[in-house]
């Protein structure tokens, strides 16, 4: 198919990310077959999987599909960022490997935007794969400035229609956003920094601050294999949670914000979190949630992006 930039049906950049589950990623490049708008070019980007993903995916025989091997791990920014560069579409959906699209979710995620010129992403409702009549997300709340930390809108509700408005949203959700362009060009790519957790809600505090609208497509619907009881939290986890949510904070409130959320945390996330992991004999996940406290004091806020 020739891939065109025709108005009516502009080119959709698919980018998604790899990383040690090739498996995944052909089932959701095979749900992409699909797809009703067809105006689309398909970028995975690996990020230094241990076996190269390449004869697996070729495999699929995938139309329009760009495979960039990156030789290390650039996280869920640094991965994005690669396929964002490379991207050629007007619209670029930015979404998670282990996901699978229905067929008419590019032409319910392009509708808001020939509507309203202000808005800059759009985001469709996401359900878990695993239990496909629950709510992972539909819409975002907005940030609690005091806690540094915000919550998906029908998390794990059973759906009911209750969240079939539609609307402006606080953020968007990383498993699956449309962006338009002219944001990118305005508003610059994923802060590099925060490598993965709380990457779009920096970007989205970014692109809401740039002018742009963050619009809730309730017409269109994902889903997605991440698993609605989420695990045990891992250390590696704890560390970027806790970096990030105070790199967020620093990056995105002003000084008086800024020092409330700081006394929260030390008067009360602290104590809180080191009580509990040395009471539950968590030592690992301690030196990993002092260690992203730590990070913060020695490290500036600045992010290419």
């Amino acid at each position: 198919m020739d891939i065109t930039q025709k108005k009516d049906t502009p080119l959709v950049s698919i980018i998604a990310l790899n990383y040690n589950q090739t498996t995944v990623t052909c089932e959701f490049l095979e749900s992409t077959k699909k797809l009703n708008y067809r105006n689309f070019e398909t970028i995975v980007v690996d990020n230094g999987s241990t076996v190269d993903p390449t004869a697996q995916i070729e495999a699929g025989n995938y139309p329009n599909l760009k495979l960039i091997l990156s030789p290390v791990n650039l996280g869920f920014t640094g991965g994005n960022n690669l396929g964002i560069e490379q991207a050629k579409g007007e619209y670029l959906f930015i979404v998670n490997n282990d996901t699978e699209v229905t067929p008419d979710l590019l032409d319910h995620l392009l509708a808001p935007f020939a509507k309203d010129p202000a808005i800059g992403v759009v985001c469709p409702k996401i359900r878990f794969f695993h239990h496909p009549d629950t709510i992972q997300y539909a819409g975002f709340h907005q940030m609690n400035l005091l806690t540094g930390r915000t919550w998906a809108v029908g998390s794990k509700e059973v759906d009911k229609g209750q969240h079939d408005i539609s609307g402006p949203t606080w953020c968007a959700h990383g498993a699956a956003m449309m962006v338009k362009r002219e944001v990118i060009e305005k508003v610059g790519r994923f802060a590099d920094k925060f490598f993965i957790y709380y990457e779009e809600s920096d970007w989205s505090a970014r692109i809401l601050k740039a002018g742009f609208k963050i619009y809730y497509n309730a017409d269109g619907l994902i889903f997605h294999k991440e698993s609605i009881t989420m695990g045990k939290e891992s250390a590696i986890k704890v560390y970027y949670h806790t970096r990030n949510r105070i790199l967020y904070m620093r990056r995105n409130t002003n000084k008086m914000q800024l020092t409330a959320f700081l006394l929260f945390f030390g008067f009360l996330t602290f104590p809180k979190s080191v009580g509990t992991y040395l009471v539950k004999g968590q030592f690992t996940h301690l030196k990993s949630f002092l260690r992203g406290v730590a990070w913060n004091l020695t490290t500036s806020s600045y992010s290419p992006v």
